[in-house]
């Protein structure tokens, strides 16, 4: 993503900088509790992401390397360097894709989903408290 062009004489009121300001906060602090979570499961915050983006692709249970990289905001080599590294931690395998066979598609293994599982539900306290703050399409309790 290229960054934009910002003019200089650019002014942006009190109000609109509080709001950016705080939605950094929110954001930053709901990553912070993320990465703890992940890191007293002894899963490093990346990792959890690839499995949580593997299975939230929509309408499928897995992803390829493409789809991966765009959810990570990632270059290719660098996620399949991530794949390779949870293929060896045992959480991902690797399959011919179903549909174009020269595709790879990236599953999640038992142990995998087991750990997702079990991240996913420790997130949402924080996920909740997001929700009350911020009104976002979509969003409804679980």
């Amino acid at each position: 993503m290229k960054s934009k062009k910002i003019e200089l004489d650019a002014t942006i009121s009190k109000e609109n900088l509080e709001r950016l300001s705080h939605f950094r906060f929110r954001l930053r602090s709901f990553l912070r509790v993320s990465e703890d979570i992940c890191r007293d499961a002894q899963i490093t915050p990346l990792q959890y992401l690839l499995l949580l983006h593997v299975r939230g692709i929509p309408g499928k249970d897995w992803a390829n390397i493409g789809e991966l990289a765009e959810r990570l905001q990632a270059k290719h080599h660098g996620v399949v360097a991530l794949v390779n590294r949870c293929e060896e931690a045992e959480l991902v395998e690797r399959r011919p894709a179903e549909t174009d066979k020269r595709q790879v598609a990236v599953h999640l293994t038992a142990k995998g989903e087991a750990i997702l599982q079990q991240l996913a539900a420790l997130h949402q306290p924080e996920l909740q408290r997001l929700r009350e703050e911020f009104s976002l399409p979509g969003w409804t309790a679980t």
